[in-house]
């Protein structure tokens, strides 16, 4: 028997993410999405849902606030890009709690942790993260919505306080408040190498450094001297000397 989903988001582009991993898994069926805690309410009431990933920061009724007013909630697995509201999370009882942009491996770790909670003999295969050989893109918040990033474009990434800017071969920038720790996490660790705490560079469109700089394009990129020696190695792999 399938698992019967509800989505719940006031992001349409986040929805379609998720629909999109729903549809990879046979063994999770949609039941629904919904723009608003209000209307994931009354889907609640008329529909048996098994499992709810359901945004926190909504207009009008959040989902923390959804989930309270619940009196036999469905397991919850929560999607938000704020980490703050974590804590609360686990008081509800959520299952997780997804940071977005979300990565298809995060979510398949999510949905495992119900199939172990159900005791369903089912389990997806997982690959770590930062080895995904298959992820071609990555989606960040910027300006209230989720953005495709092909990760085949991305030059590098710095990171401006609270703010981080990814730079892309067709001359856009793409600006996200997040962390450059956090969007670390998200790339594949073969592709892509963190060079200084304000900076990661994709390692296929360098086209110079020294043990001080890297240059891509017209940019003269600094390598931190926490992280010259590892930097080094790795570039000294597919270097002739």
């Amino acid at each position: 028997m399938k698992v019967k989903c509800l989505l719940v988001d006031d992001e349409d582009l986040a929805l379609d993410v998720m629909e999109e991993y729903i549809k990879r898994i046979d063994y999770l069926q949609l039941e629904g999405r919904c723009n608003s805690a209000v209307e994931a309410l009354s889907v609640l009431n008329n529909k048996k849902i098994d499992l709810l990933f359901l945004d926190i920061q909504m207009p009008g009724l959040t989902g923390i606030q959804l989930l309270r007013n619940i009196s036999n909630p469905p397991t919850v697995i929560f999607t938000t890009a704020y980490s703050e509201y974590a804590l609360e999370s686990y008081d509800l009882e959520a299952l997780d709690y997804l940071i977005k942009p979300i990565p298809f491996e995060r979510f398949i770790k999510a949905v495992n942790r119900y199939f172990k909670l159900k005791k369903h003999d089912y389990q997806i295969p997982e690959k770590k993260e930062h080895n995904s050989t298959d992820q071609t893109f990555i989606f960040v918040k910027s300006e209230k919505k989720m953005v495709k990033v092909f990760l085949h474009e991305i030059l590098y990434i710095e990171s401006l306080r609270n703010y981080v800017s990814i730079y892309l071969a067709n001359e856009q920038e793409i600006v996200t408040l997040n962390t450059i720790s956090n969007i670390e996490e998200k790339l594949p660790e073969t592709n892509f190498l963190r060079i200084h705490r304000s900076f990661i560079i994709a390692i296929d469109k360098i086209e110079s450094f020294t043990s001080s700089i890297v240059q891509i394009e017209q940019k003269h990129i600094p390598i931190g001297r926490n992280y010259k020696s590892m930097v080094m190695d790795v570039l000294k792999q597919n270097s002739i000397s």
